[in-house]
């Protein structure tokens, strides 16, 4: 019986931190409408978490939308593939010192992101400007 106990607290263990990770595919919500807008890749790399669009669920955007509104080296860029989201390092729940980038205005924002505590199928992205912030509440694609 002890052993019973032992191997399903074990269970439950794995299956509660395997939920609680980030990466994955994200459906990311129009504030506004309500709708996705697209689908955005949640991914590590050298400790650190990036997320790119892999997919762009707006009927009136064209075929290959392009980041019209970014400067610089993204100016005109693809934006399936392009990375909105880089260099977040984890600070105990959270994960935040990075940027992400609205393709819609070419700006980018300090970011910090979580999942919510009620519901780890959800993730709170963050953008921050000075002291001026807006989150978004992102859903996990199943």
């Amino acid at each position: 019986m002890k052993y019973f106990i032992t191997v399903l607290f074990m269970v439950f263990a794995f299956a509660k931190a395997n939920s609680q990770d980030i990466t994955g595919t994200w459906k990311t919500i129009d504030d506004d409408s309500g709708e996705v807008k697209s689908h955005v890749e949640i991914y590590k790399r050298d400790g650190k978490v990036y997320g790119k669009v892999i997919k762009v669920l707006d009927d009136k955007a064209p075929e290959k939308p392009l980041c019209v509104e970014c400067k610089g080296d993204l100016k005109d860029a693809p934006i399936i593939g392009l990375e909105i989201i880089q260099d977040l390092e984890k600070k105990g729940d959270e994960y935040k010192n990075g940027t992400i980038l609205d393709p819609e205005n070419g700006k980018s924002y300090t970011c910090k992101i979580w999942l919510n505590e009620d519901d780890s199928n959800k993730l709170m992205v963050r953008g921050y400007v000075a002291f001026f912030y807006r989150t978004q509440s992102w859903e996990r694609l199943k």
